[in-house]
């Protein structure tokens, strides 16, 4: 069933239809979703003092055909116009995950046995999921965290840090993210050729001729004074 809406201002909506149209109480009270007594307050200056009237004309709630309508016949109801324009909703910001006092200390285990078992997980996955912080992720992968020794790989779903629900979510997630990355990389890698595959083909030139001296003729040429001496 859906649900009837109503002006976004609707008391400073009612203090401009009763000071601005000929509407019983009834049809402002049912408009603006107030009480009729509320109403009448604010025509006898009891209720909504000091608020400054919104006229539902110029905002597109409301037509003056339809009040006009209504004030020739007090049985009529009015209705809220379709709104020319649709309002984006409002996305609410996840707030942090909340851990009980008593299993915060658990976080650690927890971190360990992800970064063991589910290596594809990135730190702000990890975050995400079990609601620690960068730093003592990175302490718990180099070793250095205060309470190394003692450390040991635990299920957040055991801990009660996460449900099973939320960890199969986070590790397919994880997983798909992960091998997105590894094809772009080998996609990338693909593309680049090596060096000594860009480089044109070294070839080996012919042995160069040695060019003859001056003064003499070069060998297996035809000399003429050959032949005269022999005659």
């Amino acid at each position: 069933m859906a649900v009837e809406q109503k002006p976004l201002m609707p008391k400073a909506t009612a203090v401009w239809l009763v000071d601005n149209t000929g509407l019983t109480f009834e049809q402002i009270a049912e408009f603006c979703g107030l009480h009729p007594l509320e109403v009448k307050g604010i025509a006898d200056d009891d209720v909504a003092k000091g608020i400054k009237g919104q006229d539902p004309v110029t905002s597109g709630q409301l037509t003056r055909e339809l009040i006009e309508e209504a004030e020739k016949d007090p049985k009529k109801r009015l209705k809220m116009m379709t709104p020319k324009h649709k309002m984006p909703g409002v996305r609410l910001k996840r707030a942090p995950r909340y851990t009980p006092v008593s299993k915060r200390q658990d976080k650690p285990d927890a971190v360990y046995w992800i970064i063991r078992n589910h290596p594809e997980f990135a730190d702000a996955d990890i975050i995400k999921l079990i609601g620690t912080t960068k730093a003592t992720i990175q302490k718990i992968r180099g070793r250095s965290h205060w309470n190394a020794t003692n450390i040991k790989a635990v299920d957040p779903v055991t801990l009660g840090l996460c449900s099973q629900l939320e960890l199969d979510l986070a590790v397919t997630r994880a997983s798909a993210k992960h091998e997105r990355a590894q094809k772009r990389a080998a996609k990338k890698g693909a593309s680049l050729k090596p060096v000594s595959e860009t480089l044109a083909p070294v070839t080996e030139l012919p042995p160069r001729e040695e060019e003859p001296s001056h003064g003499e003729p070069a060998p297996d040429t035809y000399n003429p004074s050959s032949e005269l001496e022999q005659d």
